[in-house]
């Protein structure tokens, strides 16, 4: 403990110890970027799950909402070029999932979650966006039959986009090596689920039709939930197949399973053994 000096009375030396650390104080400023970088370096982004409340729409095209459950809540923006990732539009009492990552915003001293991505919570609201999709794509023609392009009678070198891992992969392989030794195959390895695998498969598709090596490409998966299937729904992948100089064919999940991708592909296979 530091003693006082006998010559100064301790209100005094107490004064003194003020002064000094009021000499050593942050401007608002410098204290709020300081908040701001501990804050963001340590809540990488991620995803949080919650029900939408106080949702509008700038006239910028921004969202603007808090996602709240019964004991807290934080607010959330989705900007206008981060919304064609999404599989919903807000609205009040939706129940979401989203991945964000934390921004601290120094005007008026609040947190915020910048919104990358915006997914239905639940199955059933996966039915929801999904029907809502379809009606969309359905809209635009991108199902018609006079869009879709022929199949080769006799290829001699197929495409597989699929995962090198899965049983998708090993079921075409034998499966052709059975019915069709004569032709040889070219594996194109992509993720079939997964956070990003939308973006991933679509560059793919589009990589193996620019390299024109073969005549026919297979995008294929074994089963799995809704969820499991989502990167077929999304739009970088409907974009892909519609846009890819090589037709296409899909088959994906097991005979029951619909994704977009099937709609939109060329020919579908009722299994993953196209």
């Amino acid at each position: 403990m530091t003693s006082i000096p006998s010559n100064h009375s301790p209100s005094e030396a107490f004064s003194r110890a003020e002064a000094e650390v009021f000499e050593k104080s942050y401007t608002v400023t410098e204290f709020t970027q300081r908040l701001q970088t501990i804050l963001e370096k340590a809540l990488p982004a991620c995803w949080i799950h919650g029900e939408i409340s106080n949702f509008t729409e700038a006239s910028s095209g921004h969202w603007y909402f808090n996602l709240k459950e019964s004991q807290a809540q934080i607010r959330c923006v989705m900007f206008r070029f981060r919304q064609n990732g999404s599989t919903v539009r807000p609205s009040n009492g939706m129940a979401v999932r989203l991945r964000g990552s934390l921004s601290y915003y120094a005007p008026n001293g609040t947190c915020q979650i910048l919104v990358d991505n915006l997914r239905p919570a639940g199955l059933g609201a996966l039915f929801e966006a999904f029907n809502l999709l379809k009606q969309q794509y359905a809209a635009a023609g991108l199902f018609d039959p006079e869009r879709k392009r022929a199949l080769p009678v006799m290829p001699r070198r197929v495409g597989v986009l699929t995962s090198p891992v899965g049983a998708a992969w090993r079921d075409v392989l034998t499966t052709l090596q059975r019915r069709a030794p004569q032709v040889s195959l070219i594996l194109y390895p992509i993720p079939v689920q997964g956070e990003g695998a939308a973006q991933q498969i679509a560059a793919r598709l589009l990589e193996a039709g620019a390299r024109a090596e073969c005549e026919v490409l297979i995008l294929c998966r074994g089963g799995g939930s809704m969820e499991d299937l989502w990167a077929f729904n999304e739009a970088p992948v409907v974009e892909a197949l519609v846009a890819c100089p090589l037709p296409v064919i899909t088959g994906i999940g097991h005979e029951t399973d619909f994704t977009l991708a099937d709609f939109v592909a060329d020919q579908r296979a009722p299994t993953p053994t196209p």
